[in-house]
C-alpha cells in the first residue's frame, strides 16, 4: 500500500474545465450584447471543484480525470498540485483540448454557463481499472454527469465504500442503475425538477416530494439543496420516507459576490465531512456543508472562493 493512497479519503472520478468567466451588471436577454466590467480565468469543472473544496477543508483527496495537451491542461496540473490533490490519475490526452466553461456573473451573484468538455469526453471504464488502488483505498467516492455516464456506472459499481452522484446537468431520463448505485444521490431545485418532470421546486414541501419521487425511481437517500434557503434529505426505511429539513447560514443579499461554485462546495464538504466524521449523522454532515457554500458565495470566482479549514 503506497503512502498516496494509505490515508486516501476522497476519490472524485470527474470532470475538469477551465473557466472564462465575465462579469457583467446583469445576464444578457437573447441576442443581447452587454458590457462587462471584470474578465478572470479560474479553474473549474464540478470534479476537480469538489476535490479542491474537499482537499482545502483538509481531505486527503484524488482526482480521476482527463486534460487536454493545450497549455490549459498544463495549467490545471500545476494548480491541482498546489491544492494537495493526487493527481497520479489525471491524464493530459494528446491531440484534446482541454474543457471549457463561457460563464456569465451578475452584479447579483447570478450567473449562467456554457461548456464545451473537451478531453473530459475521453474519461472511460478503464480508467476506473487504472487507478483500482484509489478506489480500493478511499473512503467517499464522488461522481457527476459532465463525464460519460457509462465511466461513471463503472466507477460506482466498483466501489464499496460510501458514494455521492451530484446529478448534474440532469438528466431527464437518469438511469436506474446510477440512482441505485449511489449511496447518496445529491441535485439542486433545478435538476431535481427536471428529473422528477415537474415545473419547478421552490419550497420546502415541493423538495420534500421531490426527494420521495426519486426515491420511488430507485435512489437510496437523497438530498436536494434549495441554495440560501438550505437543504432537504430524504431515505426510506421499512416502507417508510424519511426526510429531514435544514437550514442554511443567512447571508445578507449585500454580501452575496458570486454563487458559481456554492454547489461543489457543498458536495466537497459533504465528501470531506462524510469521510472524517463517520459517526455523525447525515443532517449533521448537511449543516456543515451549508456552511461551506455560504462562505463561498461571499468571494469571487469558483475555486477561489472555497474556504480554507
Amino acid at each position: 500500500m503506497s503512502s498516496d493512497t494509505a490515508a486516501l479519503e476522497v476519490l472524485v472520478f470527474g470532470s475538469a474545465i477551465i473557466d472564462f468567466i465575465c462579469y457583467t451588471p446583469r445576464l444578457p436577454a437573447a441576442g443581447e450584447t452587454l458590457h462587462g466590467h471584470k474578465f478572470q480565468r479560474g479553474y473549474g469543472g464540478k470534479g476537480a471543484n469538489q476535490c479542491v473544496a474537499a482537499a482545502r477543508l483538509g481531505s486527503k483527496t484524488a482526482l480521476v480525470a482527463k486534460l487536454g495537451d493545450d497549455s490549459f491542461g498544463a495549467d490545471y496540473l500545476q494548480q491541482l498540485r498546489l491544492e494537495q490533490v493526487n493527481v497520479q490519475h489525471v491524464e493530459r490526452v494528446p491531440g484534446e483540448s482541454t474543457g471549457i466553461a463561457q460563464i456569465a456573473v451578475a452584479d447579483d451573484g447570478e450567473n449562467n454557463i456554457i461548456i464545451v468538455v473537451g478531453a473530459n469526453n475521453l474519461l472511460s471504464t478503464d480508467d476506473v481499472g487504472n487507478a483500482k488502488q484509489l478506489f480500493e483505498q478511499a473512503k467517499v467516492l464522488v461522481c457527476q454527469l459532465e463525464t460519460p455516464v457509462p465511466a461513471t456506472l463503472e466507477a460506482l459499481r466498483q466501489f464499496k465504500g460510501v458514494s455521492i452522484v451530484n446529478a448534474a446537468p440532469a438528466l431527464a431520463q437518469t438511469p436506474a442503475e446510477l440512482l441505485k448505485l449511489a449511496s447518496i444521490l445529491c441535485v439542486n431545485e433545478t435538476e431535481a425538477a427536471l428529473m422528477t418532470g415537474v415545473a419547478n421546486i421552490s419550497s420546502i414541501s415541493e423538495a420534500t416530494s421531490a426527494t420521495e419521487r426519486l426515491i420511488d425511481l430507485g435512489a437510496n437517500t437523497v438530498i436536494i439543496t434549495l441554495g440560501k434557503l438550505g437543504a432537504v434529505c430524504a431515505h426510506k426505511e421499512a416502507d417508510r420516507l424519511h426526510s429531514q429539513y435544514v437550514a442554511a447560514p443567512q447571508v445578507p443579499p449585500e454580501l452575496v459576490v458570486d454563487t458559481t461554485g456554492a454547489g461543489d462546495a457543498f458536495i466537497g464538504a459533504l465528501a470531506h465531512h462524510l469521510a472524517r466524521y463517520p459517526e455523525r449523522k447525515l443532517v449533521e454532515h448537511i449543516a456543515a456543508a451549508c456552511a461551506v457554500a455560504s462562505k463561498s458565495v461571499q468571494l469571487p470566482g469558483t475555486q477561489a472562493s472555497f474556504p480554507r479549514a
